[in-house]
């Protein structure tokens, strides 16, 4: 197979992704990427390309990327290799870990303008959004690590009770070991570091399996984590499910996957036959509440920010739908039809500031859900879709039908359903139907309504009056319930879920008595009784009764 040309990678760069997956060595097959075709075709520079691939089924790619195979073998040896680097207690150092830390730091500072670049050739994201969501955030994650990491790692005292007296008790954290970390495409960058950032923090020694469905990002981590931090301990597998299989048929002491309940169930089911703990970011329906008694520009903006402008919809937080009244319904419509247009232009399609739909695949998948013959009718803004930029135009429907498919999966995409009801209590009623979203928003300015909310709708994370930034909150755990996840992270919460919080209780051999010892006499067991249940009056009784000869 020929390489691609120094001059062919920069016009392949500078089209604008058009050719991402041909840099990076991603393989196409006729069977399931050739529906991309019309897109990198789209490119003149790589329109030869893609004809002779019509043809051929294959992308000329790099042979040395042809040639690499990651099976079984290749994962049995590179858990064995972390686990000796474990083994040899270097991760477990306070100086090892916020070494790592810092490289990470380093890292991002340096390879901005990179992580940007990949971001794009990936998603199209535009620079701020990719700044704002992924680099910052990022970045923020390791300094509150690298302040908090000494306070984190000390033992937490804990109080004994009088029937161990004399002793002390504290809680020690030590990192589980090995931990496998399996991130989603659709913020490639965050999802893949702010684990990896917990799981160092936490002194155990990590494998990194970025997404290959975001091919550019997945490339540019596994040379930037080479290059910065210790390849001794972090690892980077690169790869689509022959590796992932492979990886999962190891034996870990943590599994962390981000991506959907598909997947998360595979998941789950290979780390349970080594017993293994897993952490679960699953996404699903997140609803937003809207009531009428709202600053209505504010929160239409709020609304846009939580959909659109987050990655087109393609968020595990973003607004999947909203329920409103019958009533304030056409208000919201109108308002949002005007802000969608401030926002994006009178041509959203063409708008720099909307990321495009990650691949073929996604963008037929969403046209299907709206093109169904119950939903398509139901538009009432928006709706308008180009394949060959992979985009489609932020777009409301109004009651679609509840068993449609829009409503019945996670939509993850640019469209967004708006459900009305009589009243907004009917509304909790239509969200707790439900599984168990990841996040639930509110829009009002009653506090009885906020309060009902949180009361009576169950949901991994809330948030009153905006969308998604609850995510930004380090103190707050950032994690799913029932169909939406299991475990938490971010911040603190992130170094606890790669630790073993082991409980450890000390002793002197002073102050030893018979009492708890046999032969257990009358008086023994009037005395642990009395103790055990800490009845103040019956110890000092019992007391007595023992030294009364």
């Amino acid at each position: 197979m020929a390489c691609l040309s120094a001059n062919t990678f920069q016009v392949l760069r500078a089209a604008g992704g058009c050719g991402r997956t041909l840099v990076f060595g991603y393989h196409f097959t006729a069977k399931s990427d050739l529906p991309l075709l019309p897109v990198l075709s789209s490119c003149p520079a790589i329109s030869l390309l893609c004809r002779s691939a019509s043809a051929s089924g294959t992308f000329p790619v790099m042979a040395e990327e042809e040639n690499r195979v990651f099976g079984a073998s290749e994962a049995s040896l590179l858990i064995r290799e972390l686990r000796d680097s474990f083994k040899s207690g270097r991760t477990k150092s306070y100086d090892w870990r916020v070494s790592q830390l810092r490289g990470i730091e380093k890292m991002i500072e340096e390879r901005e303008k990179d992580i940007i670049q990949a971001l794009y050739m990936d998603l199209s994201k535009p620079e701020l959004e990719s700044f704002f969501s992924e680099i910052s955030t990022s970045k923020s994650s390791c300094k509150k690590a690298l302040k908090e990491l000494k306070k984190w790692m000390m033992p937490e005292k804990v109080k004994t009770s009088m029937t161990t007296y004399p002793s002390s008790a504290e809680i020690v954290s030590e990192p589980l070991g090995v931990v496998l970390v399996i991130s989603a495409w659709n913020y490639p960058f965050l999802l893949s570091l702010d684990p990896v950032i917990g799981a160092i923090a936490a002194g155990n020694a990590v494998v990194l399996k970025p997404s290959e469905i975001a091919p550019a990002t997945s490339s540019l981590l596994a040379r930037l984590l080479e290059e910065y931090l210790d390849k001794s301990a972090i690892r980077v597998v690169e790869g689509a499910v022959p590796e992932t299989t492979a990886l999962l048929d190891q034996k870990w002491d943590k599994i962390m996957y981000t991506g959907s309940g598909r997947v998360g169930r595979i998941v789950m089911a290979a780390a349970a036959r080594h017993l293994t703990p897993v952490i679960l970011e699953l996404g699903g329906k997140c609803p937003a509440i809207v009531d009428s008694n709202v600053k209505l520009e504010v929160c239409v903006r709020r609304i846009i920010a939580g959909k659109w402008a987050a990655n087109s919809g393609q968020a595990c937080i973003s607004i999947d739908y909203i329920i409103t009244t019958k009533q304030f319904a056409p208000k919201l419509i109108d308002a949002l039809k005007k802000g969608i247009e401030e926002s994006f232009g009178e041509k959203p399609i063409e708008s720099p500031d909307m990321s495009r739909i990650v691949n073929a695949f996604h963008f037929k998948r969403l046209v299907n859900l709206l093109d169904e013959e119950r939903v398509y009718h139901k538009i009432v803004l928006g709706g308008q879709r180009e394949e060959k930029l992979l985009k489609i135009a932020p777009t409301v429907l109004l009651d679609v039908p509840e068993d449609s498919q829009i409503m019945q999966e996670e939509i993850f995409g640019p469209m967004l359903p708006i459900l009305t009801v009589e009243n907004l209590e009917e509304g909790f009623e239509v969200v707790n139907s439900k599984p168990k979203p990841l996040a639930a928003y509110l829009f009002t300015n009653n506090e009885q309504l906020k309060k009902e909310f949180v009361q009576n709708v169950s949901a991994g994370g809330m948030l009153v009056n905006d969308a998604i930034l609850h995510v930004t909150v380090p103190g707050l755990p950032f994690g799913g319930i029932g169909e939406s996840g299991i475990g938490a992270y971010h911040g603190k919460f992130s170094f606890d879920a790669f630790s073993h919080k082991k409980g450890v209780m000390y002793r002197s051999f002073e102050g030893d008595s018979s009492v708890r010892y046999p032969p257990y006499t009358p008086k023994k067991q009037r005395l642990l009784k009395a103790l055990i249940n800490g009845n103040i009056i019956g110890i000092i009784l019992a007391l007595i009764s023992w030294y009364r000869k």
